[in-house]
């Protein structure tokens, strides 16, 4: 018997909802796959015969949301040390990539596609792919930071780049199919759609900029006395940033994201609370979006013998070879990452959300074999979860590219108008040869050790405390480039700067 949504029982179902979609995400972390397909199967099981839900205009809006806060908080996340060096390769596969794939996937369905019994145009074709040919950052963030594993070459900074900033032109894509489908564009007017193109990307990377550094002046001089309210204050501008670049014409997705990306890399007020609150809201909202898209899909539409069989074919095909071809080809001028790396790119071209929420595009716009395509996109998402999702940590590891990332053991929130560096290290046998205590121990004048972390317990030391090698040491200094010399002289090459 299904339920229907009333105001009486919405909250109860969604209560039950995220409980067991939280108890999903803990199972499929213990058993190493993306919490993310857990969230899927959630809200596919409660649609099958207990919840009736098929509002494709509300799940649009609950991705826009969605994505706002996902690409927002992925740019936060996001320091410019680390994507600068991979910013070329980042930004071809996040254009001529998504292009590439596109266009493969598109030959490849048009010409299974008489095999099968499909009467599917190139055109129809092509938006069937434009809607598949992003990797989604939803399950790009969640997995890779999830898994708390490190990636040698910079590829987990070149992955999420990439994930991060590569919806715009698969959004310019799949709307601009959908008007050629409907007769609405007249055609497609190549020159035309390059300019605005163009003028979308320039004026939301411009806006998003623009507006993050508006963002990051505004909550350094507000000063609220209420600190709950900084959360509230950087949310607003999140959803005005997207609403205002999307009101000049600009792309509002690449805005939130490069507007993260200026936040995350500035002193803050906060800004540990405010990552804090971000972390664990961006989970919430992947939670609903996910458990929506899952609702909406019709299973017994999924089952069927069409759409699991060119699901399947495109599924395969694009981990296989689509993928592959692309990112062979756009890394060609890239020689400084090895063929290991270039493997594992094309590996990680997962698909999620992000896919599924364009299928919804021509649903709303009645295009031909709409609901197969929306079909047919939901299924290729479950095969890369599946396939992809399940395999990002054992994939980096066969082919020699993870290392273990260390865990940070102090967590500081340091006001912009310190200037006093802090560090933290881990005790070598180099700094215990002149004795074991603190005291014994020489730092540059200005220095303090404010506390010890030995086995998860916490304390402040004195200068006859007895050090071991091991212990985490949380370090304050006004003298950092002695400091650093200091460092050196100690062979301590591991420093996490707080």
């Amino acid at each position: 018997m299904e339920l229907f949504i009333t105001t009486e029982n919405s909250l109860l179902i969604g209560a039950l909802l995220l409980f067991v979609a939280v108890m999903a995400g803990k199972a499929a972390y213990r058993f190493g796959a993306p919490a993310l397909l857990f969230f899927l199967g959630v809200g596919m099981l409660f649609g099958i015969n207990i919840i009736s839900f098929n509002s494709v205009e509300l799940t649009q809006f609950i991705g826009m949301i969605a994505l706002c806060i996902i690409l927002f908080t992925g740019g936060m996340d996001t320091k410019y040390s680390e994507i600068r060096p991979v910013l070329g390769p980042g930004i071809v596969l996040a254009t001529l990539g998504v292009v590439m794939t596109a266009l493969i996937v598109a030959g490849f369905v048009a010409l299974i596609a008489p095999w099968l019994g499909f009467e599917i145009s190139f055109a129809g074709a092509l938006l069937l792919a434009a809607t598949m040919s992003s990797t989604d950052s939803a399950s790009v963030f969640s997995i890779l930071r999830s898994k708390k594993q490190g990636l040698r070459e910079n590829l987990r900074p070149l992955l999420e780049l990439e994930s991060g900033s590569n919806d715009p032109i698969a959004y310019v894509l799949t709307i601009l199919l959908i008007g050629v489908l409907t007769g609405e564009s007249g055609g497609i007017n190549i020159p035309l759609t390059v300019f605005n193109f163009l003028t979308q990307m320039i004026l939301g990377g411009v806006a998003g900029f623009l507006l993050g550094r508006l963002c990051v002046w505004t909550i350094n001089r507000i000063n609220l006395t209420n600190h709950s309210l900084y959360p509230v204050l950087l949310l607003a501008f999140v959803f005005f940033t997207f609403s205002f670049t999307v009101l000049v014409r600009g792309n509002g997705y690449l805005a939130v994201y490069i507007a993260g990306l200026v936040v995350g890399n500035h002193k803050l007020v906060q800004k540990r609370s405010l990552t804090v609150f971000f972390d664990g809201f961006t989970w919430l909202v992947q939670i609903v979006m996910f458990l929506t898209l899952g609702l909406l899909v019709n299973l017994d539409e999924l089952l069927q013998p069409e759409v699991l069989i060119l699901g399947s074919l495109i599924g395969a095909f694009m981990i296989l070879v689509a993928r592959p071809v692309t990112v062979f080809a756009c890394m060609v001028p890239f020689r400084k990452f090895s063929t290991r790396a270039r493997l594992y790119i094309s590996w990680v071209g997962l698909r999620g959300a992000v896919p599924i929420i364009f299928a919804t595009y021509p649903l709303l716009a009645e295009t031909e074999n709409a609901r197969l395509l929306f079909n047919v996109v939901f299924l290729v998402t479950i095969i890369s979860l599946l396939i992809q999702g399940t395999t990002v940590s054992s994939m980096a590891n066969l082919l020699g590219l993870s290392f273990r990332e260390k865990k940070r053991a102090f967590g500081v929130d340091v006001h912009e108008d310190i200037t006093s560096v802090f560090n933290e290290i881990e005790v070598n046998d180099a700094m215990l040869q002149n004795g074991n205590t603190l005291k014994q121990i020489s730092l540059p004048k200005n220095t303090l050790v404010m506390m010890v972390c030995r086995d998860s317990e916490y304390f402040v030391p004195q200068g006859d405390t007895v050090l071991e090698r091991g212990d985490k040491l949380l370090i304050v200094s006004d003298r950092g480039e002695e400091l650093e010399s200091t460092y050196r002289d100690m062979g301590i090459d591991d420093v996490m700067k707080l």
